[in-house]
């Protein structure tokens, strides 16, 4: 008896404060249900819409077996293709049509995706400080947990939190974070001459430059950031203005990750024929799911790229499980971005809030133990849900400030 959607549905929660979407694909057979990771926290009202009002009547009735052709149908359906909203609901069923594929295994997906390359993933956290001290207290504090690899900020990506225009700006200009690169790239330079004054090179520092600066300014600070040994130097490049990471390539021998952005294969083919990055850094569910994700991560291989994925907090842990199976799988893994996600006695200093409501609503969660983080073997992805305790966390629909990022003349600035 062939395996046929049944319905699609999405349930919104928001366990933390942040908007999480999963898509769940269920079939005719009793019992026998996927989970998936739609999750676009700014626009989670789209994503259900697209999902109950155009997928669902698009899925049901067709063999969930057929992951591939139903991905094409889906992205295909309303001719105009990519984006972020569109993405992250192909993303939710496709992620939940790979879980459903590892049940009917009786597999990991990582089984499916060819078996382990490694046990583990090591993985890399964010730490921030109001100083040096600060921040070089936060690094000991990961460290000592088995942490190799840190991204290294102060203050953030540089500007203060949203509020008023800062003195300096014109009269009447637009509340917002107000940027300013100049002082950014000297903060950050000298960020990084203390880090390795105190801390040496033993440990794989990081920094992100969010797409904050203007090209030049960007190549320059890759090159001053140069005696300090980054692991990698993160979107230093706005999206926008791709074709300046071949000057950058050419100017730098700092390693670079982009692709947090990416919605659209054409915006990372050129960066991986051309060797022009060292890490693809692609959200998952913002380029459609499992099914592109694992065609890049091949892609990139056969050219030397390693894989980075974004592993934020406003991802549901159903995408995290997916990132942890692909990169067990991936002989061309890099480092995986972590944002957190361990039981609720694991007390870090970076924490929000307690991690036990995220651990009710998302039974399963990969496992985090001394710089590793460890796939369960559940069949599929291996994370449930339990839609009672996903009820009690209702998402939020505020208008999101902190992309209104501007520079100090009142212009808005990528975020």
């Amino acid at each position: 008896m062939a395996t046929l959607i049944s319905d699609v549905k999405v349930i919104l929660t928001a366990p933390e404060g942040i908007n999480l979407v999963v898509v769940k694909v269920e079939t005719n057979q009793p019992g026998l249900f996927g989970l998936g990771c739609a999750t676009f926290s700014y626009r989670h009202l789209a994503v259900q819409c697209l999902v109950e009002q155009y997928l669902r009547p698009l899925l049901v009735g067709r063999d969930a077996s057929a992951i591939e052709d139903l991905w094409q149908l889906m992205h295909q359906n309303a001719y105009w293709r990519n984006g972020p909203t569109e993405n992250n609901a192909i993303s939710g069923v496709d992620m939940a049509l790979w879980d459903l594929k590892g049940k009917m295994a009786g597999m990991p997906l990582y089984q499916l995706f060819g078996g382990k390359c490694r046990e583990g993933v090591p993985v890399y956290r964010h730490a921030d400080g109001g100083s040096l001290s600060e921040l070089c207290d936060n690094i000991q504090k990961y460290r000592e947990q088995g942490i190799t690899h840190v991204r290294c900020q102060s203050g953030g990506y540089g500007g203060g939190g949203f509020g008023p225009a800062p003195a300096g700006a014109p009269r009447g200009s637009a509340n917002g974070i107000y940027l300013d690169g100049k002082k950014y790239m000297r903060e950050t330079v000298a960020l990084f001459d203390g880090l390795r004054s105190k801390l040496g090179f033993d440990v794989a520092l990081c920094h992100d430059v969010h797409e904050r600066l203007k090209p030049v300014d960007a190549i320059r600070l890759a090159c001053e950031l140069e005696p300090f040994d980054l692991f990698f130097l993160e979107d230093a490049i706005p999206l926008e203005e791709g074709a300046w990471i071949r000057q950058l390539r050419e100017k730098t021998t700092t390693p670079l990750a982009q692709g947090e952005l990416f919605n659209n294969p054409a915006e990372w083919k050129f960066l991986i024929t051309e060797q022009l990055i060292d890490y693809i850094r692609v959200h998952l569910s913002q380029i459609g799911g499992i099914t592109p994700g694992r065609k890049l991560q091949i892609f990139a291989e056969q050219f030397g790229v390693k894989t980075a994925w974004h592993g934020p907090g406003d991802m549901s842990p159903l995408g995290h499980a997916a990132n942890i199976h692909i990169d067990l799988a991936a002989r061309n893994f890099g480092v995986q971005e972590w944002s957190g996600i361990e039981p609720p006695n694991f007390v870090i200093q970076d924490l929000k809030g307690p991690r036990g409501a995220l651990l009710d609503v998302f039974p399963g969660l990969p496992e985090f133990s001394n710089g590793y983080v460890y796939a369960n073997d559940k069949p599929g992805l291996g994370v449930e849900l339990d839609e009672a305790e996903a009820k009690k966390y209702p998402c939020e629909n505020t208008v999101t400030t902190w992309t209104q990022t501007r520079l100090i003349d009142g212009t808005l600035q990528t975020p």
